[in-house]
């Protein structure tokens, strides 16, 4: 199962784990990474983490979110058709970087778009499965 993880998925288990939902999400999240380090799953990088990774003001952080490209199997360069199904995905009030990183998880194959970004997991989105990491996992439990 060939999977993408958004910058938000990257940087949960960064984010102030004294809430029990950041805390099971990270868990969840951790689990998934170790799944791909198994070759269970396949994980697709995009030139978009690239950018957003390359914002991050922690280099601790970043270094360690940027091996995963590494572990990827494939990186998705901007295209045209990318530029379009993002905009198309605005157009529906995704945030034009949610946007991209969505468009480049449909383009590349994806079957699985993992997120903890509320914003896009609220949005109706048809063409690939989007979901959180603790549904991921509830998911292959069925």
């Amino acid at each position: 199962m060939l999977l993408y993880l958004d910058s938000c998925c990257f940087n949960r288990p960064y984010d102030d784990q004294s809430m029990l939902s950041i805390s099971l999400e990270t868990q969840a999240k951790i689990h998934i990474q170790s799944e791909i380090i198994e070759e269970r799953f396949t994980l697709l990088w995009s030139y978009i983490l690239d950018y957003e990774n390359s914002r991050n003001p922690f280099e601790d952080q970043r270094k360690a979110i940027q091996e995963w490209k590494a572990i990827s199997i494939a990186t998705i360069t901007e295209s045209d058709e990318i530029i379009a199904f993002g905009n198309s995905l605005v157009d529906r009030g995704l945030h034009t970087y949610d946007a991209l990183h969505i468009a480049c998880a449909y383009i590349g194959g994806c079957d699985r778009f993992l997120t903890v970004d509320k914003g896009i997991l609220s949005k109706p989105i048809t063409e690939i499965h989007v979901c959180n990491p603790i549904d991921f996992i509830r998911e292959l439990m069925n």
